[in-house]
């Protein structure tokens, strides 16, 4: 398998290491804004290397990996479908958009390229999935992490809240999942990834909170439905390269593609 990844931050970054241990992956190319960055990460590697853009080896790729920005994801996801070629969506908020999200997934079809999204940095997925094949009436995600993890964000610059000040648990938004993923871009592609699954972005409730006494990242989903009651709570150690995203986004990507390589699917 050849696949190309997107974006060489702390994510990405993560992801070609991985996969150049896997011995399905025979070639990575690697695709930055920033190419010395890409060229960084290549150095290091023994499979990779990098390329101007993800079209410049479409034809030759099996799967390509978005692990950049809302923005680049969709520049990128429509150009990838449209060639045929499977992708994994890191940047799950850029599917707020209902238009773009049901576009992507027609094209998909027609076009017969799959689109993955790992579950990321929260459990508990697997059962809302099921949840849904019944009447679903509550979705709610309720999101804490440190101070630093919400630093440079622009809606608390905007509200002139001053992080460092904080002394206690705050809630800093509350309110439908879709106005939080476009409010937190890089802070809550979680709740993009319940909302697709469950009952939508206008429907799912999502609080966001900040707690000074924390060092990790708290991510509680409750559902209620036909099928009972259902309480999922995941505590994440913020990645050490980047506090804004938990470990287990990672691991949960780095899963995925193992899954994908293989060909094994237990647990769905």
């Amino acid at each position: 398998m050849r696949i190309t990844i997107v974006g060489c931050g702390s994510r990405g970054t993560k992801l070609a290491e991985a996969a150049d241990e896997m011995m399905e992956v025979k070639r990575i190319y690697l695709v930055d804004i920033d190419k010395s960055r890409a060229e960084a990460v290549a150095k290091g590697l023994n499979k990779a290397e990098v390329v101007d853009n993800v079209e410049e080896e479409l034809y030759h790729c099996d799967l390509v990996i978005e692990c950049a920005t809302q923005a680049a994801a969709i520049e990128v996801i429509p150009k990838v479908v449209a060639r045929g070629v499977d992708i994994m969506i890191m940047s799950v908020g850029a599917l707020v958009d209902d238009d773009f999200r049901e576009n992507i997934i027609e094209k998909a079809k027609q076009c017969e390229a799959k689109v993955y999204i790992p579950s990321g940095a929260i459990s508990g997925t697997d059962g809302l999935r099921a949840s849904t094949v019944g009447e679903i009436q509550h979705v709610e995600l309720i999101t804490t992490k440190p101070p630093i993890s919400f630093e440079g964000v622009k809606y608390i610059e905007e509200k002139g809240i001053d992080l460092k000040s904080i002394k206690e648990k705050t809630v800093l938004y509350t309110g439908t999942a879709r106005e939080a993923v476009q409010l937190f871009p890089r802070n809550i592609n979680v709740a993009a990834i319940v909302s697709i699954l469950g009952i939508g972005f206008d429907k799912t409730k999502v609080t966001i909170a900040v707690d000074p006494d924390i060092k990790i990242n708290s991510h509680e989903l409750r559902i209620k439905g036909e099928f009972g009651e259902m309480i999922s709570h995941t505590y994440n150690v913020p990645s050490p390269i980047n506090p804004k995203t938990s470990n287990l986004s990672v691991f949960s990507a780095i899963a995925a593609l193992q899954r994908i390589v293989k060909n094994q699917w237990i647990g769905i």
